[in-house]
């Protein structure tokens, strides 16, 4: 099984750590989060890993180089100018399978052969990784009708909201609805996807998930990792 990184982005909410170090190699513990995707990614099966590379390309190389340190095969593609989230998967010339994609700055412990799984039993163009995230608000939320009479006063209230984790699994004809070398971003690939009358469905599922792209998920991230270490590196 194949697996496509992104890794290109500049990290500017975590600056100014990604003023040094690009945020896939921002470490979680004593392990950069990239490092830990690719882990669990081999543990899952996948093999043939490519990283999307644009800003400071050459230390993510230097790091990982052709992947061996880690047991699985490394490959990179390099953006010359920043093409977004869905743009880089128009440079790579050899996507001819079912491939998973992901952010390289997730902390899960999402079972991605079961993902896979899933997709290809569902027949399914493209599956995205749905997450429910409870945020608090901290302010009164209020209800008003239109004479401005309050209904309802909430005070501090938990929302929840079904959220994309940014993991897909995808159709290699994707690649017909990506424009070469232009920039796309993966939610107006989706949106135009769906337009197009292609599968579009998700996956749920209840484990852990962080984005640590902002500096206070990357400490919860931190300290959740050395609480559960076992449960993000399965091997």
């Amino acid at each position: 099984m194949r697996a496509i990184i992104l890794a290109g982005g500049k990290g500017t909410r975590l600056q100014p750590y990604t003023t040094v170090l690009p945020k896939p190699l921002m470490p979680i513990g004593d392990i950069p989060i990239m490092e830990i995707v690719i882990r669990q990614l081999r543990y899952y099966g996948f093999k043939k890993i490519t990283l999307t590379v644009g800003h400071q390309a050459a230390l993510i190389e230097t790091f990982f180089g052709d992947g061996k340190k880690l047991g699985v095969d490394v490959d990179y593609s390099r953006e010359k100018t920043p093409l977004g989230t869905a743009g880089p998967l128009s440079l790579i010339d050899d996507l001819n399978e079912t491939f998973l994609m992901m952010n390289g700055d997730l902390l899960t412990n999402l079972d991605y052969r079961e993902m896979f799984r899933f997709h290809r039993n569902a027949n399914a163009f493209v599956t995205l990784a749905l997450y429910q995230k409870r945020v608090k608000i901290n302010l009164g939320v209020i209800s008003a009708d239109e004479r401005g009479f309050i209904k309802h006063y909430i005070e501090k209230p938990t929302m929840k909201y079904e959220v994309s984790t940014g993991i897909y699994v995808f159709q290699p004809q994707v690649q017909n609805y990506i424009p070469k070398g232009k920039k796309l971003d993966l939610p107006n690939l989706v949106k135009s996807l769906i337009k197009n009358n292609k599968k579009v469905i998700g996956y749920r599922f209840k484990g852990y998930w962080l984005d640590i792209g902002r500096y206070e998920d990357y400490q919860e991230a931190i300290k959740l990792f050395e609480k559960q270490r076992h449960k993000f590196l399965p091997c």
